[in-house]
């Protein structure tokens, strides 16, 4: 028996995001804990799953914040490394009118950065059912060789990888390293979340099913969902293509957390039916409760402390 359903390596950073204008008529910013990988922690243990995150904080007053934020959410955080030199990560979150949102970091560099080889306990790696990483923690030399040796070390051992690219393109030199590391994630999973931008940076074609069949050349992936914000999402799954409608809400305020949402409502659906015998009415339920569930936490700000209840993803579904 694995120790932890999901266990995540990445980003632990802070979101400040604007949250109205104060007396003097400047900005405000609300720090809001967050980085992809645990806030797809976050809500899988909101499902009942047990996880664990890797990665790397500051030994600061943001960086303490963090770490408390992220144990109350009851997550394990025992390889949870803090920086005694580097600061913690900050992106400051700039929301559209529509919701959507830009982003600027600061992170040259960040404590997340600077993990190392040797600090991680490789049990992490091992006594899991999934192991989930993104592209955040490839954008740099050092962390990019630490994340791709625990991709090998969790797939020597059966584990099943989880892949979300979450370009973020501000953090990237060189897009065309953007791209190969996207394609090297995407090559090596077994369950792929990517957006509708993120497939049209890749294939360069806005035809979700033809950029995925591309992305299929170069992919073993059995599970492969394909996000496309107000127009819902799709799976491809053995040969199946299944569509499950958007949920939109006049009350949404920003994006932020949406596909991390998203995503762990996918790999709640691996853990609880397994990747094999998925059917065409599991796929379907898969898609709505995700798509359920991401359409709650955009009328939320932030994400990681907020992540919806099983029970309010339910009711939204019958609603």
């Amino acid at each position: 028996m694995k120790k932890f359903d999901v266990t995540a390596l990445g980003e632990l950073l802070v979101d400040f995001t604007e949250n109205g204008i104060s007396a003097q008529g400047n900005t405000l910013l609300e720090a809001n804990p967050g980085g992809a990988p645990c806030n797809v922690l976050a809500m899988l243990k909101n499902l009942g799953k047990k996880t664990a995150f890797i990665g790397k904080i500051g030994n600061d007053a943001l960086g303490k914040m963090l770490k408390k934020t992220v144990e109350d959410q009851g997550i394990c955080i025992d390889n949870l490394v803090e920086d005694e030199e580097i600061h913690t990560t900050l992106a400051f979150v700039h929301s559209d009118k529509d919701g959507d949102r830009s982003f600027s970091f600061y992170r040259n560099p960040g404590a997340d950065l600077m993990l190392q080889w040797e600090e991680i306990n490789v049990d992490f790696l091992v006594n899991t059912k999934i192991f989930h990483f993104g592209t955040l923690s490839m954008t740099e030399e050092e962390i990019k060789n630490v994340t791709k040796k625990a991709v090998q070390k969790a797939k020597e051992n059966g584990v099943l990888i989880s892949f979300d690219p979450n370009f973020r393109p501000p953090l990237w030199k060189d897009m065309e390293d953007a791209r190969q590391q996207m394609w090297y994630g995407i090559g090596q999973c077994d369950i792929l979340k990517i957006s509708d931008d993120e497939i049209l940076f890749l294939t360069g074609t806005k035809d979700i099913d033809e950029g995925i069949a591309r992305i299929r050349e170069k992919s073993h992936a059995k599970l492969i969902c394909a996000t496309m914000g107000k127009n819902g999402s799709k799976v491809y799954y053995k040969g199946k293509t299944v569509f499950g409608r958007p949920f939109l809400r006049k009350d949404t305020i920003e994006t932020t957390g949406a596909g991390d949402t998203f995503m762990a409502c996918v790999l709640n659906t691996v853990l609880e039916k397994g990747l094999e015998q998925l059917t065409q009415e599991s796929l379907t339920e898969m898609l709505l409760f995700a798509n359920a569930a991401s359409s709650i936490i955009t009328t939320r700000k932030g994400a990681l402390k907020v992540m919806p209840q099983r029970q309010e993803i339910l009711d939204c579904l019958i609603s």
